[in-house]
Order: C-alpha cells, then sequence, then structure tokens
C-alpha cells in the first residue's frame, strides 16, 4: 500500500523547502504554504524561475504568518513580527494575489540571490497565491508525485534516481506504480485523518530542471516527460503533466509513513 514519504512546503514561494513530520491541512490546505511572496520594483513576481539561488533561503511563519524567520546559508538568522504596510496586488500565473507588502529587513536579506531590489508580499488569505480574484476558496490546494513516477522519469532520463523537490510538491508518496497517482483523478483518497479529492493532473515548468539544492539547470526534465507522456490530450496550451493535484474534502493531521488510500478501499475494509 503507498505511504507518506515527505511532506514539503516553505511558507515563502520560490524559497528552500521545509521537511515536516507532520502538517494540519484545513479547507485552505497547509495555512503556511506559500503565505508569503516576492515581487521586483515593477510590482511582477520573483520566484525560482527568475531567482534560483532563493533555494539557498529557508523561511519558518506560525499559523497566522505573523512572525517570519530566514535562515540564510552562512546560517545567519533574519527572524521578527511581521509588519504589514501598503496593499498591493500581483498577477501570478493567471490568478490575482491580494496581500501587503511587509515591512522589515527579510527583503533586504534576499536581494543578494535576487541581484535586485524586491518587495516581500504577505498574501491576505492562507494560500493566497492559488486563489482567483473575487473569490475566497483555494482551488488544487493538495500535491502529490509518487516515487513509482519518479522512478520511471529517471529510467527516461537515465539516471539513478530524481530527487522528487525538484517538483516542489507537498506530499511525496512511495510504495506506488509509476503515474499510479494519476488513477485517482476524479476520486478521493485518505491519508492519516484527511481526505482529499484529486481534481486535475499538474502542469510542469522550469523549474523542474533545477536542482533542488543549488537551483542550477541539471537535468532536462521537461522535454524527456514530454517525450514519454506527451501533452495533455485535447489542451490548446500544450501542458505537459507530472504529479496530480487535489484539494481538501476533510481536514486533518497527516503524518510521514500514514498510508494512502483511496475512499473506496477504506470503506470496504472498515468494521461493520
Amino acid at each position: 500500500m503507498p505511504r507518506v514519504a515527505r511532506l514539503s512546503f516553505t511558507p515563502v514561494r520560490g524559497l528552500g523547502l521545509t521537511h515536516p513530520e507532520s502538517i494540519e491541512l484545513t479547507d485552505m490546505g497547509l495555512v503556511e504554504d506559500r503565505r508569503f511572496y516576492i515581487v521586483d520594483d515593477h510590482g511582477r513576481l520573483v520566484d525560482g524561475l527568475r531567482a534560483s539561488g532563493l533555494v539557498r533561503v529557508f523561511a519558518e511563519t506560525n499559523s497566522g504568518a505573523t512572525w517570519l524567520r530566514f535562515t540564510l546559508p552562512d546560517g545567519s538568522v533574519v527572524e521578527g513580527d511581521v509588519r504589514l504596510d501598503e496593499p498591493v496586488r500581483t498577477e501570478i500565473y493567471g490568478r490575482v494575489a491580494i496581500g501587503h507588502v511587509v515591512g522589515g529587513p527579510w527583503a533586504a536579506a534576499l536581494e543578494p540571490f535576487i541581484g535586485r531590489p524586491v518587495l516581500l508580499i504577505r498574501s491576505d488569505l492562507p494560500g493566497g497565491t492559488r486563489i482567483k480574484d473575487g473569490e475566497t476558496h483555494v482551488r488544487n490546494a493538495i500535491s502529490l508525485v509518487s516515487d513509482g513516477s519518479l522512478a520511471e522519469l529517471a529510467r527516461e532520463l537515465g539516471v539513478p534516481s530524481v530527487d522528487g523537490r525538484r517538483f516542489r510538491m507537498l506530499i511525496e508518496v512511495e510504495g506506488a506504480d509509476p503515474h499510479e497517482e494519476d488513477t485517482w483523478i476524479g476520486g478521493r483518497v485518505a491519508i492519516g485523518s484527511a481526505v482529499l479529492s484529486i481534481t486535475k493532473p499538474d502542469a510542469r515548468c522550469a523549474i523542474t530542471t533545477q536542482d533542488p539544492d543549488t537551483g542550477e539547470r541539471d537535468l532536462d526534465t521537461l522535454r524527456t516527460i514530454l517525450r514519454y507522456r506527451g501533452f495533455r490530450p485535447d489542451d490548446e496550451e500544450h501542458k505537459v503533466d507530472f504529479g496530480v493535484l487535489g484539494e481538501v474534502v476533510q481536514p486533518g493531521r497527516i503524518v510521514v509513513g500514514d498510508a494512502v488510500e483511496t475512499v473506496a478501499e477504506r470503506l470496504a475494509v472498515a468494521p461493520a
């Protein structure tokens, strides 16, 4: 039976991933995940595609995103309470995020990894970089990929293994067949005390070509996935999929090692 192998998130979009032993999912997803994001002086999003060195910085926050801590590559720390300044609206891959500029030392601490002045923004709502303008519901707050899919990609690339961190998924699953998670689309899976609705495949971008420790491009993941999987059928945008997205149907706690069961499987083994 597939089980949770690793959990990954970052409070600041584009920064290095944190790997907790457990997470608490609400109907908004993991509220700490990507609560903050970075923009340049023209208001444009800055993430790993535009500043790959950001993965060398790690962030921590609390559930209310009222406190923030950065750990820099040299071990130095920047931390303190979050002070909100002027409101902003930011276009993020077809969505509009609503938030406020964060005052304090954090933006300046990130500038050496970006090479230009930036602002740090806190979304007004958890999951704010994934909410469409005018909505309050987080769409596709959950992402999941299996070790079987990663092993298949490694075989296609001709490398010993592919680190799942380069896909930046919330949940990594072990003990699954290649792309078994695709068969869960349209259904529900139970993990720990949470139940997830698996809604759609996850369209990938060039961030997957980057080493998750350094941000340097080292694997031709996109062209390889395209070669053996093709574009998403009947999609005019020519999306290349790997892993799946979902939403929280029943909030709950997920712990590394928890079984991943389709809801039908769990019902079948439930005591009478």
